[in-house]
C-alpha cells in the first residue's frame, strides 16, 4: 500500500514550475548540465516483515537457497548502480559508495543503504533502489519458507521504505 501526501496551497506546483515537465505538460528529464558538481549522500530505509521462524533460519544460515542477507546485499548494490534503468527520468550518476546495514528483529529485518556520489543530481532514488530491491531479494530468498498451506504470504510484507536524510556539500568550493 503506497500513503500519498496531500498538498498544500503553498507546496502544489504547475505545470510551468514541475522541472519534469515542458510548458505543454510534456516529460522530460531535466537538464543538469549547467549545475556544478557537488558532493551527495542519501540515506534510506525499509523493513520486511517476516514470521519468526523465519528470522531464526536467517540468523542460523538454514535457508535452501543460501545466504539471505549476503545475495540481498548484492542485489541492493546492484540496484543502486542501475536505477537510472529502472526510473524513466533518473540521470545515471557516478556512484562513489554504497553501504548497506541489516538489522534483524523477532518478526522483521530493517534494511539501511547509504549511497554516495560526486555530481550534479542527486542520489535519493538509488538508496531507495537499492532498500526496496534487497528487500525484494530477502522476499525471494525466504518465500519457500514463508508461504502458508494455500501458498499465500499472509505474514510477509515490505513496509516504511523513506529516504531517512540527504545531503549536499560543493565538491570544488573554489570552483565554479
Amino acid at each position: 500500500m503506497i500513503a500519498m501526501r496531500e498538498e498544500s496551497e503553498d507546496e502544489s506546483a504547475t505545470a510551468d514550475e514541475l522541472t519534469h515537465t515542458t510548458a505543454d505538460g510534456d516529460v522530460q528529464m531535466v537538464d543538469v548540465g549547467d549545475k556544478p558538481d557537488s558532493e551527495r549522500r542519501a540515506v534510506a530505509v525499509g523493513e520486511i516483515h517476516l514470521r519468526p521462524s523465519t528470522i531464526e533460519a536467517i540468523r542460523d544460515d538454514r535457508v535452501g537457497k543460501g545466504d539471505v542477507l549476503a545475495t540481498a546485499r548484492v542485489g541492493a548494490i546492484q540496484a543502486v548502480k542501475h536505477t537510472w534503468e529502472t526510473i524513466p527520468m533518473c540521470h545515471q550518476i557516478p556512484i562513489t559508495n554504497v553501504d548497506t546495514d541489516f538489522s534483524l528483529a523477532e518478526d522483521r529485518i530493517e534494511l539501511r543503504v547509504a549511497v554516495e556520489t560526486t555530481g550534479k543530481t542527486g542520489c535519493e532514488m538509488e538508496a531507495l533502489e537499492g532498500v526496496t530491491t534487497g528487500l525484494n531479494v530477502v522476499w525471494d530468498m525466504v518465500k519457500a519458507i514463508e508461504k502458508d498451506d494455500d501458498g499465500q504470504y499472509p505474514d510477509t510484507g515490505i513496509e516504511n521504505v523513506r529516504v531517512l536524510e540527504k545531503e549536499k556539500r560543493r565538491a570544488n568550493p573554489g570552483g565554479r
